[in-house]
């Protein structure tokens, strides 16, 4: 998830993850994630400026990775709707499969502790602002009701959440069959 970064920043980035997922984010200290990284309070201090910074980068290296999975395939010649479903199935694949960078954007997208630079940063560079494009195009095709598209995709991600949430406290059991019904139920829910 973090291959972008060298080993010390991603032993940190990781670590502290694992930690914030485990602990929360109050009982994730500077110290506490050095001990667990092996990466001395120097070295930390030396890629990141505080806890603060550490915690923005970890959002913003989340969010990057998660746009490059839910937008693989979808600048394509396919009609819309295989691209949006593919971008949907991508996210609840991408979310199953990396549960604890799931659950950390869930988490800390709105807090006080992500700047908001930040925030419109990765809103605009990670997945998002592509399907809002997406989906202005379906309005524009008449295949979406005439709704504002940002609304659309919230309302749709907050539907693909709840069901991931579900299945990852082990209420839901999702299968190849159930993820069909929820894309499908997704494109029918703004259809024209």
């Amino acid at each position: 998830m973090f291959d972008n970064y060298n080993k010390v920043q991603q032993a940190v980035l990781e670590t502290t993850l694992g930690l914030i997922i485990e602990k929360e984010l109050q009982a994730t200290s500077m110290s506490l994630i050095a001990k667990k990284s092996g990466i001395s309070t120097g070295s930390i201090y030396h890629y990141f400026e505080s806890k603060e910074d550490i915690i923005n980068e970890l959002y913003k290296g989340i969010v990057t990775f998660n746009g490059h999975k839910v937008l693989d395939g979808i600048y394509t010649d396919e009609p819309i709707r295989n691209r949006l479903e593919r971008a949907w199935r991508n996210l609840i694949t991408l979310s199953l499969e990396y549960p604890q960078g799931f659950q950390f954007i869930e988490q800390y997208s709105f807090s006080p502790y992500i700047k908001d630079e930040v925030k419109q940063a990765v809103y605009e560079g990670g997945w998002c602002h592509p399907l809002e494009k997406l989906y202005a195009e379906a309005v524009q095709q008449k295949l979406f009701a005439d709704m504002d598209p940002k609304f659309m995709v919230q309302m749709h991600y907050g539907s693909i959440v709840y069901v991931v949430k579900s299945a990852l406290n082990h209420y839901l059991t999702i299968s190849d069959e159930v993820i069909e019904g929820l894309i499908a139920s997704c494109w029918q829910s703004v259809s024209l």
